[in-house]
């Protein structure tokens, strides 16, 4: 039966002498052994068994749409496999763009454009660390509790567990006071992570409108419409970019003293004081 037409097979049906089932495997066997003979014979027989296999579920149920006014089974079925098929090559590319985009696109290129140099986990560790060391006396110690406070966004548990040792303060004490900064800051950072994700996503967005305007030709309606489409999503990334750098990440003086247990002056002075003291030592270092 491999040898006859799809009319011939549906005649078959339609007299009774094949159950739907059957019917269906048919036109599948059918399909799979007589690729010249359908509309889509230039394609590889490895895409073309794929499509066959994603095509099975959806022409079941066209099969009973099927009609006979004006046109043959067979027609009326190819008109249907060449529409699924023009679909599925538009599915595939897609997901081939989606893709590509996905590994081409570097996570760590995305944090450093958003965020400007100064706003890293490495770079906060390091003036810290720097700070306690070249600021030494117990009276001190506060000064670098406030700012360690300050800069809870960027300071690790296991950083905070370091320098405690350092600043002589016990870690859990010390991770228990960051604890507090954070929840006190929850609304904050949950805007600035979920803020982080659609900067993610519209990048990633930005690269398959990329990726797809590559595959259309210049100067045809299709393509001046991705492109604008391209340029509106650069935009709306260059904006959430320049949206996050605007958002506070420390505390505010107010929070840290109420985890000191301090007033707010004494944290503006002891930050002040850490602040012009930093500055000297950045003068010394570079005149050494």
């Amino acid at each position: 039966m491999q040898t006859e037409s799809l009319n011939k097979i549906y005649s078959e049906y339609l007299s009774g002498n094949i159950e739907l089932g059957e019917f269906e495997g048919i036109i599948y066997s059918y399909l799979i052994n007589n690729q010249e003979k359908t509309c889509i014979k230039h394609w590889k027989q490895d895409e073309y068994e794929d499509f066959i296999s994603w095509f099975y579920p959806r022409y079941k149920n066209i099969i009973g749409s099927y009609q006979e006014i004006g046109s043959s089974f067979e027609a009326f079925f190819y008109r249907y496999m060449l529409i699924s098929a023009k679909e599925y090559h538009v599915r595939r590319t897609t997901n081939a763009v989606i893709e590509y985009s996905a590994w081409s696109a570097r996570v760590p290129d995305m944090y450093a454009h958003e965020e400007p140099p100064v706003y890293t986990i490495n770079h906060t560790e390091e003036v810290i660390t720097k700070m306690i060391i070249g600021i030494k006396g117990r009276k001190n110690t506060r000064r670098i509790l406030a700012l360690i406070l300050k800069c809870y966004y960027y300071i690790s548990d296991d950083f905070a567990e370091k320098i405690a040792i350092l600043i002589d303060i016990d870690a859990k004490e010390l991770i228990e006071m960051l604890n507090k900064i954070r929840k006190m800051r929850q609304y904050k950072d949950d805007n600035i992570y979920f803020l982080k994700e659609r900067i993610f996503c519209q990048f990633y967005r930005c690269i398959i409108y990329e990726k797809r305007l590559s595959l259309i030709r210049e100067n045809t309606l299709a393509y001046e419409r991705l492109h604008r489409q391209l340029e509106a999503a650069r935009e709306r990334l260059d904006k959430m970019r320049e949206r996050i750098t605007k958002i506070r990440k420390e505390a505010t003086h107010k929070q840290i003293a109420e985890v000191i247990g301090i007033t707010k002056g004494t944290v503006d002075a002891s930050l002040h004081r850490l602040k012009a003291k930093w500055e000297k030592m950045s003068k010394k270092a570079h005149l050494n």
